[in-house]
């Protein structure tokens, strides 16, 4: 099995705020996001950090709220 990367893209999860949902994932794959996942507000998550990881809370399919990890 091979090791989870821990390196991530230089890129500001702010700058994804206001996005459509589609047009944030398909931003964030092109920068170098490993994983980009979207949630819905108020989702439960584990909090287990994942480098090369970006998550999306979308809601009305904008997102509303971008963190890495």
């Amino acid at each position: 099995m091979a090791p989870f990367s821990t390196s991530e893209p230089d890129d500001d999860p702010e700058t994804y705020v206001g996005l459509a949902q589609a047009d944030a994932e398909e931003r964030a794959r092109g920068h170098g996001w490993t994983t980009v996942r979207s949630l819905a507000p108020g989702t439960i998550i584990t909090m287990e950090y994942r480098a090369g990881r970006l998550n999306f809370e979308v809601k009305d399919g904008t997102v509303t709220r971008a963190w890495k990890g």
